[in-house]
């Protein structure tokens, strides 16, 4: 084996998984039709990279919903309230939730957009081996054998999948089921070396982040039971996101695993890491030099200098990538339409296979790497830097004072209530955008789509009661590129779609240059929706670390510097909404925890220019100028000191799936300013009862009083459909009424 990937994209190359998902879901197609096109799309993966030259190809990359929750599946660690369901409806109801079972939690997988959905264990968590379909790594291993293809099953590693996990009860350790878990990894690879599989992957991404003491005896002792087992096939161990700790590395290289993956991206000091620990002598090293993260293609000198520079501590070097390639579009051919100049700095899935196979004909063999022609360089705006030199304090004024003339100047009650920002995109919003595109209509037919569309949500949120409103966002296609489209210094491509979720894919932007605001972005909508009511309407933005958490970004300056840049554009922005009558201004941050480094040691000077970024974006408006935030799906005790310094006059974050946990945690930590814990997950179709939201806004009363309280779901509603959604809307404002009816009597 000289090249390999450790993951490929499995959506698609027009999301056929999308489709294919969705039409289940509605029941448009049984089981059968969903299985035959996730045969496809495996097949057509499979043999795409045989063709391409790639020795070591991987399986069990392919998940109808999230590799976390097909490892749950594998091991039987369904909580008991999915049981009487069986085969895809239990599994996607973990996933989704149906009418009266709620989803397990999701979260982001590391420090990428992508959302895992967190197993739930507990002392009485036996875990066995699935039979039949589910124990899908051996059912993949096995079709792609019968294609004439060997290859690599893919399986979350134990430790990973503990450390991820979350404890069904208080004081209960997920590494207690340690031992049980790994008797079943035992068998799934004793069945796999049975079946004739020649390596296995075990993805260990926690092993970059700082590691206890006894989680690095757990994973001494996972894989002392793994390395001894008779019969099972050669294991090799992934790491990436990061620099992996010297006590795991050292561990790795004592164990009889035969191969050990490392990210030469986005942990550099991994060489340093491995000259320390003495190397891996008799073991193979998967280097991965070719970034699967970001879309920019790579320096082939600098991939082979590192390659070379470890050549000396380990038995064998094989080109690899950084991480799986899920995170990065599929193939840029397809990209057609975008600027020359941009375009050829970039590589998206399928020329990073090729990068990858280049670069190890190169190594192996000493087949040279072809010269590649100067690449083009980033754009550069000089006015927007010097303006960034000469910002003063971008502190608010006192939050007292604040609070008190928002009061007066919105006249909001206790427990007021809104929504985070989108309503449904209906076939008929979509197809207008689509129509704007392709030129089928004029401006001016688009615009009074829109404008319709504007009017009925207003008269629907008047009608439901809501006391802060929003436009809907018809107009957006996504809360990033919306943005990015309309943003110098950034491009837009038609067809790179992502997996974020389950069947949610995004399109993130490139942005590849200094980033100014020709002009205003939503002013237009946001005043339109105001004159049609008496009530507030928020003007609505996405926040600079997100419009970088979101996008692909360039790498030739420092985050820091590219996220002022995007606050001040966002900053002129704010002062146009304002200035055009808008009271309340929302500055969504749902990736402030998304792009925490894995290492405690670089976390503060993280959130520092985080908090900054925000702080230069907000800080502009006068004092009656209610700014909120949005935060969603992420473990947030990490960076609760930062939602308070980011000094929004409200947050709204998801709490629903996690029952408020995170209300206490902000009290605790001395949070002063007005906060909307999410009364429901907006991410299951089900439609909670009034009594469920109710239940959820006392908990958060014990920790916060009524007058900072806010009433709002978890998220968007961009991906409901309008009867659910209005469903779910009266309840939540019944559920208000309810609570502020008891506070006030």
């Amino acid at each position: 084996m000289n090249t390999t990937i450790l993951g490929y994209p499995r959506i698609g190359a027009d999301r056929e998984l999308k489709v294919a998902t969705e039409d289940y879901w509605a029941g448009r197609v049984g089981a059968d039709a969903l299985a035959e096109t996730g045969a496809e799309l495996r097949a057509e993966v499979w043999t795409g990279l045989r063709d391409a030259g790639v020795d070591g190809i991987p399986s069990n990359t392919f998940s109808f919903y999230d590799q976390m929750l097909d490892t749950s599946v594998l091991v039987d660690a369904v909580p008991e309230r999915y049981r009487r369901l069986d085969g895809l409806d239990r599994y996607f109801a973990m996933a989704r939730g149906v009418q009266d079972v709620p989803p397990l939690e999701m979260t982001k997988w590391f420090d990428t957009n992508y959302h895992y959905i967190v197993p739930e264990l507990g002392p009485d968590t036996r875990f066995r081996l699935a039979d039949g379909a589910a124990a899908k790594p051996l059912a993949e291993y096995r079709e792609a054998k019968a294609l004439g293809i060997d290859t690599r099953p893919v399986l979350v590693g134990p430790l990973t999948y503990l450390l991820l996990a979350k404890p069904s009860t208080s004081g209960f350790g997920t590494l207690e089921l340690l031992d049980g878990l790994v008797d079943v990894y035992a068998e799934v690879l004793e069945r796999l070396a049975g079946s004739g599989a020649q390596w296995v992957q075990l993805d260990e991404p926690v092993l970059v982040a700082d590691r206890s003491e006894e989680e690095i005896d757990a994973l001494a002792r996972a894989y002392a039971r793994l390395g001894q087992l008779s019969s099972r096939p050669r294991l090799m161990v992934a790491t990436y996101f990061g620099t992996v700790g010297a006590d795991a590395l050292r561990v790795l290289a004592r164990s009889r695993v035969e191969a050990v993956g490392l990210d030469f991206v986005a942990g550099p000091g991994n060489v340093e890491v491995l000259a320390s620990v003495g190397g891996l002598p008799r073991k193979t090293l998967v280097a991965g030099v070719v970034d699967g993260r970001n879309v920019w293609r790579t320096d082939a000198k600098k991939a082979l200098a590192t390659c070379a520079s470890v050549l000396g501590l380990v038995d064998q070097v094989v080109v690899g990538t950084s991480c799986s390639l899920m995170h990065v579009p599929l193939d840029l051919e397809r990209e057609t339409s975008l600027d020359p100049q941009v375009r050829g700095r970039l590589a998206f899935a399928k020329q990073k296979v090729a990068e990858v196979v280049a670069l190890g004909r190169a190594l192996s063999d000493d087949t040279p790497i072809p010269a590649s022609e100067q690449l083009p360089e980033a754009g550069v705006d000089q006015a927007v830097r010097e303006r960034l030199g000469s910002m003063g304090d971008t502190r608010r004024g006192d939050r007292a004072a604040r609070f008190a003339a928002q009061r007066d100047a919105l006249g909001l009650p206790d427990l007021a209530t809104t929504t985070i920002g989108s309503f449904p995109q209906t076939p008929e919003i979509r197809r207008a955008r689509a129509d704007r595109r392709a030129g089928r209509v004029t401006g001016a037919d688009y615009v009074k789509a829109m404008q319709d569309e504007i009017a009925r949500v207003i008269a629907l949120q008047e009608d439901l009661g809501l006391d802060v409103l929003v436009h809907g966002e018809p107009e957006r296609n996504d809360m990033v590129q919306y943005f990015a489209e309309q943003l110098d210094g950034y491009a837009a491509t038609d067809h790179g779609w992502v997996q974020s979720y389950g069947s949610r894919y995004v399109r993130p932007p490139i942005l590849h240059s200094d980033v100014a605001r020709p002009r205003p972005m939503t002013v237009e909508w946001a005043t339109y929706a105001q004159s049609l009511t008496s009530k507030p309407v928020k003007g609505m933005l996405t926040g600079p670390v997100t419009m970088l958490a979101w996008s692909f970004v360039r790498d030739d300056q420092p985050l820091a510097e590219t996220a002022r840049q995007v606050a001040l554009a966002l900053r002129d922005e704010i002062a146009d909404l304002e200035a055009a009558g808008i009271r309340v201004i929302q500055v969504d941050e749902p990736a402030l925890r998304e792009l925490l480094p894995l290492k405690n040691e670089e976390r503060a000077a993280y959130l520092d220019w985080a908090v900054g970024a925000f702080r230069l974006a907000t800080s502009g408006v006068k004092d009656t100028t209610q700014i909120h935030t949005h935060m969603c799906y992420s473990e947030f005790g990490e960076i609760i000191g930062a939602i308070g310094a980011l000094d929004a006059d409200v947050t709204s974050v998801e709490a629903a799936r996690s029952h408020m946990e995170l209300v206490g945690d902000l009290r605790a930590a001395g949070y002063e300013n007005g906060i909307g814990p999410g009364v429901y997950d907006i991410h299951s179709p089900r439609v909670p009862a009034a009594a469920e939201m109710e239940e959820n806004l006392r908990r958060a009363l014990r920790a916060v009083e009524p007058g900072r309280l806010w009433v709002n779901p978890d998220c968007g509603l961009k991906t409901r459909a309008y009867p659910e959604t209005e469903a779910s809307l009266r309840n939540l404002v019944t559920a208000a009424r309810r609570v502020r009816d008891d506070l006030t009597g």
